[in-house]
This record gives C-alpha cells, structure tokens and sequence, in this order.
C-alpha cells in the first residue's frame, strides 16, 4: 500500500526558509500542519497551525511531540545544523516515515564543495541520518538541494552587490550558476512530501533559473539606468585561498565566502545537473521576473 504523507510538523517555521515552506505546505491543503517551536519563542502562526513547545535538546521532549506525525521537515540556520541529529533521533523513536533536513542550498553531493568546511554540519547531518537508516532505523529521508536563494539572493545583493555599485565580480562573470526562490523551494517541498515513493533517501535537485553575473548586472542596469557601477573583478580561487588562511586563524565570520566558491568557481557544481522541477512542482522564473525585482529595490 502507497504511503501518505498527511500529518507535518515543521521545525525552525518562523524563519528565512522555514516561513515560505510552512506557506506553501498551507497553501496546498494536502496536510494537518504543525509547527515545533522552542520553549519560550514568541514566534507566531496561522490559526489553522498547531503549535507545540519543545525543548529542542531533549529526544524525549522531540519524541513526545512528534507522535502521530507522518513527516518532519527541518529549516533550521546555520547555528541549528548539529543539533539535527537530537531531531532525526527523535523522528526515529516516535515512527516518524520521512525526514527532510534543512539542506535548502549548495549541492554538497559535489566533493569538491563537500571539503567546503562551511557545509561540514551538513555533511555531519547526512552521515548521522544516512548511518541510521543503514543500520535498520525504519525512517526515510529526502535532501532538498536548491542552491542560493534567488529572490533573497537579488534583494539583500548577496548575488550581485548593488548597494554601492561596486559588486564582486567572480572569474570574469559569465559563469552560469542555478538559483531558486523561497517560494519554488516551498512548492519543492511539497513535491517531496506528495511524491514519497520517487523521493525516497536521496536528493532532489530544483532550481528556477540558470544565469550568470553578468546578466544579472545587465538587468539591474536596465532597472535603473542612472545608477553608477564599478565592478570589482575577482578570482574565486584567490577568495577561496584568503578564507582558508583567515579560517584556519580561527575566523570564522569568512565562512559565508566559501558558498561564493561553490557557486562560481568550476567543479564545485554551482550549476546544477538532473534538475527535477516537473517532479516536483516548480515552474521556474524568467529574466523579466528578475528584471521586475530590480526595477522593486532600484527605484
């Protein structure tokens, strides 16, 4: 008999990529939802949502709150990744059948961005989950790789860096790199959950849209015609050789740099393969919708 996914419970919903998840599995009415939120939190939620405290460190108090759900999705942040291995745990002991953790990103499949020391708590994550379930434990589990954050990526200028006019420019800006926005991350979530058989203990690849640099910059010059701009050119392999030498000196705020690396210098997988948005649901986005969010936070 086919397994459905009926009852979720989300943990981490409040946040960046929790929020839009938690957004769409509402939206597509296909579920009961609940939400794990931390002793104490002040976050709040729809009404149609069952709120449940835990303390995030205890398997017991993880367990007890987990019964009778079918799947738990993990968007917790970085200073989360680790404690992971307490909510997969816990998943285990309360019969929970799929558990996604909070990939939401890089393709860390790649070895060469799996060496990255910035995605080492997922790799600790992965080993954790995929060593149980080798061993017998009767859960299944789903890595959503979506890379960068596209809509968030534009806005804040984490992908090009409009804010002063003077954006990094990585090995000459015509590398093509794949992105995804929270919303399509959402709707992939979902294809997880409604595709149980098909997504089973691998990883599923999506993203909205190829592009480079250079055409993004192209777009935000179009936005906003008056805007001065000098863009910085840079090597991914020098970036990737000063954040090793100042993170080797205990410098851990340089972290953020080695995503720029896996996005941008070759054999990292910044462009994703066997992308999977027919399976799951993901539309994908044009150059006009880019041009849109330029011509929103430009002018």
């Amino acid at each position: 008999m086919a397994v459905v996914i009926k009852n979720v419970a989300i943990v981490g919903a409040s946040g960046t990529i929790g929020a839009p998840i938690l957004k769409a599995i509402i939206e597509s009415g296909k579920f009961n939802v609940s939400v794990l939120s931390r002793i104490g939190s002040k976050a709040t939620f729809p009404p149609s949502v069952k709120v449940i405290s835990v303390d995030a460190t205890s398997v017991d108090s993880l367990t007890a709150a987990l019964q009778g759900q079918d799947a738990v999705i993990s968007a917790v942040g970085h200073e989360g990744f680790l404690g992971q291995s307490v909510l997969f745990d816990a998943a285990v002991a309360a019969g929970v059948k799929r558990f996604i953790p909070s990939e939401f990103g890089s393709d860390i499949s790649n070895p060469n961005a799996a060496k990255l020391p910035v995605f080492g708590p997922k790799i600790a994550i992965r080993k954790h989950i995929e060593q149980k379930v080798k061993a017998g434990a009767d859960i299944t589990y789903t890595y959503v790789v979506n890379a960068p954050f596209l809509d968030w990526g534009i806005e804040v200028g984490f992908l090009l860096d409009y804010k002063e006019g003077k954006p990094r420019i990585f090995d000459g800006g015509d590398v093509p790199f794949s992105a995804t926005s929270l919303p399509s991350v959402g709707l992939a979530t979902v294809g997880v959950l409604t595709h149980y058989e098909e997504t089973k203990n691998r990883q599923v690849t999506v993203n909205d849209i190829v592009i480079t640099q250079n055409q993004l910059l192209e777009l935000a010059k179009k936005a906003a015609p008056q805007k001065q701009w000098s863009p910085i050119p840079t090597k991914t392999s020098d970036l990737l050789e000063a954040t090793n030498a100042a993170f080797g000196k205990g410098d851990h705020s340089v972290a953020v740099q080695y995503i720029f690396v896996a996005m941008f210098a070759e054999g990292y997988g910044g462009k994703l393969e066997n992308v999977e948005n027919e399976l799951l649901g993901v539309p994908g986005k044009t150059l006009a919708d880019l041009e849109a969010i330029y011509k929103r936070i430009l002018t």
